[in-house]
């Protein structure tokens, strides 16, 4: 077996230093770390569109790539929708490796050398996350959280489907444990203070984050020491804030959410806040609520409450309600992502239940002409005090896709909206829903291709028969092709694989 022990080594290192009692615990993790990351890599080789993969060959034992230099590349059967760590190791020619770090430095593809360093710190900061689960809590817990932040919390391994699920580089072990909510984590965000000309502001910024003419904008401490290089003031006396799954987006004690910049580059992108998305924040909240009207109350979509910038995206934050205020009496609202940690009752029927509420509330917005990017961590699900899902929120505006000729079709207004958000392409919009939704929230929360069949086939019959379902009943699924978008670093914009459809029988 081949193996990169440098993220590896360079984390154990410095666990040793500061958290000690960790180290024994690290080491055993990483085995299982390597074959998380090991099985994300072989899904996105095996099914997206990978300029040096010249052909696959699925067969009884196994898919088989062949290379456009000759090489082979054997793994096991390759379920797109599986999220469990199936994948302990491949065989390149005659050689096997279970690091993936090491896999892709001997691929030696186009740009492979920096996304297999991003694939180490992924595989070592998993470890690291999974070494400070402690039994009875987090992740491993039965008992259901109260608070939202909590439900946060339980999401250890980071995103279900992407390599990079837990690469945080630029992070050190201490920042890690500081700021990662699986590390249950708490926050003192500073403030910077600025003019009030210098900065865009939409929305109503509070009185509590001014100073007479200047505005007082939350920064999270990484970016202070990194980015900013300025102190801050402490926020609000040191207000501790707890960290949700984004890791740049924190609850505050008893009230809103506060997004903070965060210019580093975690999982894909870089974490910083656009002046493009500050200048729409408005504008998008107030349409947001008229559209969530036309779901007959299925959906709640998060107020932005106030929105600023100093101009940078390096200095920004927006301030949205809790997805906890549109919870009842006896009401949980849980992330997507969080659900595959929970015990959830009578499994099968309920993923087709809450499939059946997210297909039915996506593509009736979808119709009407907006595209949600509903993935596990924008998406919620309502539960009742049984436990079955009745309503969902959303959060985060940001990256949804805005069709003019379908609002118009339907007597919508169309909102003063401009730029990428702004689309009629239809391949577009169900690429944005499809891609999220199913390929997304629907398939980690299913984890196998078997199992969301089984709830598309439950579910699927009884929806209203638009054009945009028949396209998902039909064709290939749509995803966004993650690694191959790291891989290429010279193409802007999202790139795509196409996956085979949940609900063909001859494949699942």
């Amino acid at each position: 077996m081949h193996r990169s022990p440098s993220a590896e080594a360079e984390v154990a290192a410095e666990l040793a230093d500061v958290r000690p009692h960790l180290a024994s615990r690290y080491a055993a993790e990483l085995p299982g770390a390597r074959a998380a990351v090991l099985t994300r890599l072989w899904r996105a080789l095996a099914h997206e569109p990978m300029p040096w993969v010249a052909h696959r060959e699925p067969g009884r034992e196994g898919l088989t790539l062949r290379l456009s230099d000759g090489r082979r590349l054997h793994g096991p059967r390759a379920d797109p929708y599986a999220t469990a760590a199936y994948v302990t190791a491949v065989r390149l020619d005659e050689t096997s490796y279970d690091d993936p770090a090491r896999l892709l430095t001997d691929l030696s593809v186009p740009h492979g050398t920096s996304l297999a360093a991003e694939l180490g710190h992924s595989v070592a900061s998993l470890a690291l996350s999974r070494a400070g689960q402690e039994a009875g809590q987090g992740a491993h817990s039965k008992e259901w959280p109260v608070r939202d932040w909590e439900w946060e919390q339980r999401v250890v391994d980071g995103h279900p489907f992407h390599p990079n699920c837990r690469s945080r580089p630029g992070f050190s072990v201490a920042e890690q444990l500081a700021y990662g909510p699986e590390h249950g984590s708490v926050v003192t965000l500073g403030l910077v203070s600025v003019r009030a000309e210098e900065c865009l502001v939409t929305g109503e910024w509070p009185e509590g984050m001014r100073d007479g003419e200047r505005l007082l904008i939350p920064v999270h401490p990484w970016q202070a020491d990194h980015v900013l290089k300025r102190p801050c003031d402490p926020f609000d006396d040191g207000v501790a804030a707890h960290p949700l799954m984004s890791l740049r987006t924190l609850a505050l004690p008893g009230g809103p959410h506060v997004k903070t910049a965060l210019s580093a580059r975690l999982t894909s992108s870089v974490r910083d806040i656009s002046v493009y998305s500050i200048a729409l924040s408005a504008t998008l909240s107030d349409f947001a609520e008229t559209l969530a009207a036309r779901t007959d109350g299925l959906l709640h979509i998060t107020r932005t409450l106030g929105a600023a910038t100093a101009n940078s995206p390096d200095l920004a934050a927006v301030l949205r309600e809790s997805p906890q205020e549109y919870a009842g009496p006896g009401e949980r609202v849980v992330p997507v992502a969080a659900l595959a940690t929970t015990e959830l009752p009578e499994s099968p029927a309920w993923l087709a239940e809450f499939a059946r509420l997210a297909l039915a509330v996506g593509l009736r917005l979808l119709e009407l002409g907006v595209a949600l990017e509903a993935h596990g961590q924008n998406l919620l699900v309502v539960l009742s005090p049984d436990g079955s899902p009745v309503r969902l929120v959303y959060r985060d505006l940001a990256d949804i896709r805005v069709c003019p000729a379908r609002l118009a079709r339907h007597g919508i207004p169309m909102p003063e909206l401009t730029g990428r958000i702004v689309t009629d392409d239809v391949t577009t919009l169900r690429r944005k829903l499809f891609g999220s939704l199913v390929a997304g929230a629907l398939a980690g929360t299913a984890g196998s291709g078997a199992a969301l069949r089984a709830a598309l086939e439950a579910v699927v019959p009884d929806l209203p028969g638009t054009a945009d379902l028949a396209v998902l009943r039909e064709e290939r699924l749509p995803t966004k092709a993650l690694t191959l978008m790291r891989l290429s670093p010279g193409t802007p914009g999202d790139q795509w694989a196409e996956l085979p459809n949940p609900l063909d029988t001859e494949v699942f």
